[in-house]
């Protein structure tokens, strides 16, 4: 719906566009809101088990952390409202803290399940995350009215919004926490200016978490799978850019950590150096599914490349590096991409996925990535990665045309794919250093699914060597605006450039200049 969004303003027809952003906005504003958030240890439940997202299945998924953690920080990028900013946060802050093994792999979830109490016998849904009011006020003292008011909770319990939340009374008492009144508001009527009464509602939170750190965990699935990495991955590095964003000294209330978003980057390296030391063979430039005390014997299905692929192209366009830029599966007589490699002789039927669900299918995210790959490279390659995404979305054309709301993904690769060229931001300049950092935000300062940011440092041999391969265009800009001394920023389209620009401020005119048009 954002990429919706962005071609309805595109094409004269802002009252369209507004309501479709007012649709997702409203969505992500409530989840924040409602109980499938983690408000005191951050992060999200799997799904909500009524209309009004209030009571959730309790465990938590990487998959849904780094995909809403993605929709957070775009919905940060066309908003600048620091909301969206402070979810993501918490999201990723979330991830880092519980989520992330000693050498930076991943893991895959948290259950929903956990004891009661230490020599509980059986387990219960989402006695970890529950409280009484009893507890609220012995933890928090005077403050515990005003957190109760905030976030719903009674003496009775307060599973009772719908006849869905509590059906079978195991809540009974019990309070799983959702914002129902705007803060605003009940700062107003406590007398507090609204970042005193977010201040309290933090350390309130970081008091509960303390206590409930003390309670038997939810088993931890320490597993590391490639695709959920892949996701993370892409997150952790948008961040590290996005975020850089937000307003000078804004403030940060528990669980979020408020660290500097470069850290955010280091995150997604270190997990995608993980899966390059454990889980990809040089020799055959193959992956394995899964980690868990050793490399698993399942080989990499399509999910594994096609989302690590997404994640590495934007850990590279974020700031990192160009690794990892292969294409596997390829059906080479029926186009698109299998759901397995086709070495086992125990999987009878291979199918190619169409159907965005929980996870989108690698074939929609194999088709967006095939389109920011021609926009990329040039000549034959380009014509290559563009001959495959044509191929991959005419396999699935009757599909695109008599439904296309169970495949959104592929249907917004399909409106990229149709687009005559794409918007190139090509970066020159002495890596790493603040300069390069400042210029490479502001070229990620606007949202624009159609853009593809590429940085080239030309003292750097081995730079220069990969886009001389894959691309000389980038390689010859990169020699015909160097300069010692700044960071240079060209705007193009198919390569074709506006003059060069040395200031953040310069570039992130250019880039909301939509009337501007390009010269050779």
């Amino acid at each position: 719906m954002l990429y919706q969004s962005k071609k309805l303003e595109e094409s004269g027809k802002p009252g369209e566009a507004k309501e479709s952003l007012k649709m997702v906005f409203f969505s992500l504003q409530c989840m924040a809101r409602g109980g499938m958030h983690d408000h005191v240890g951050g992060g999200f439940h799997r799904y909500s088990v009524d209309e009004c997202w209030h009571v959730p299945h309790f465990e938590k998924m990487l998959y849904d952390q780094g995909q809403l953690a993605n929709v957070y920080l775009d919905a940060f990028f066309i908003s600048r409202d620091i909301l969206y900013s402070f979810i993501s946060r918490d999201i990723l802050d979330y991830l880092r803290r519980d989520m992330i093994g000693s050498e930076g792999g991943i893991f895959s979830a948290e259950d929903a399940d956990s004891a009661e109490f230490e020599g509980a016998t059986r387990k219960k849904e989402g006695a970890f995350y529950i409280w009484t009011s009893k507890e609220v006020d012995d933890i928090l003292g005077e403050h515990a009215s005003l957190f109760k008011e905030h976030y719903y909770v009674k003496p009775s319990g307060n599973c009772d919004l719908s006849s869905m939340s509590d059906p079978h009374k195991e809540f009974k008492g019990k309070n799983v926490l959702i914002e129902r009144n705007d803060s605003s508001a009940l700062a107003s009527k406590l007398g507090m200016s609204i970042q005193e009464y977010l201040d309290i509602l933090g350390e309130c939170k970081k008091k509960l978490f303390d206590v409930r750190a003390k309670r038997p965990r939810p088993h931890l699935d320490d597993k590391v799978i490639v695709s959920w990495n892949g996701l993370a991955i892409s997150s952790f590095a948008k961040a590290s850019k996005i975020l850089k964003g937000e307003p000078q000294g804004t403030n940060f209330n528990f669980p979020v950590v408020g660290c500097d978003p470069k850290e955010y980057m280091e995150v997604a390296e270190k997990a995608a150096n993980f899966i390059r030391r454990h889980l990809y063979n040089e020799q055959t430039r193959r992956l394995q599914h899964s980690f868990r005390n050793g490399p698993s014997n399942a080989p990499g299905f399509l999910d594994d490349y096609a989302f690590l692929i997404s994640g590495l192209l934007d850990l590279y366009e974020f700031g990192g590096s160009t690794d990892w830029l292969d294409e596997l599966f390829l059906d080479r007589e029926g186009g698109a991409y299998f759901n397995t490699p086709g070495e086992d002789p125990s999987v009878l039927l291979r199918v190619k996925e169409d159907h965005d669900g929980a996870e989108p299918s690698g074939n929609s995210v194999s088709a967006v990535n095939l389109v920011r790959l021609v926009s990329m490279v040039s000549g034959s390659k380009s014509d290559h990665y563009r001959q495959n995404g044509e191929h991959l979305l005419a396999v699935f054309e009757s599909r695109l045309k008599e439904m296309a709301m169970a495949v959104p993904l592929m249907c917004c690769a399909a409106d990229m794919l149709s687009i005559p060229s794409r918007k190139q931001v090509v970066l020159v300049g002495h890596k790493p250093s603040e300069e390069f950092e400042n210029m490479l935000a502001a070229a990620h300062a606007s949202y624009d699914p159609n853009k593809t940011v590429i940085h080239i440092d030309p003292t750097n041999t081995a730079e220069m060597e990969f886009w001389e391969t894959n691309n000389n265009k980038v390689a010859l800009m990169a020699r015909n605006n160097f300069a010692a001394d700044k960071v240079v920023a060209l705007v193009c389209q198919s390569f074709s450039c506006r003059p060069p620009v040395s200031s953040p401020e310069s570039l992130q005119h250019m880039l909301s200049n939509k009337s501007a048009s390009s010269s050779v």
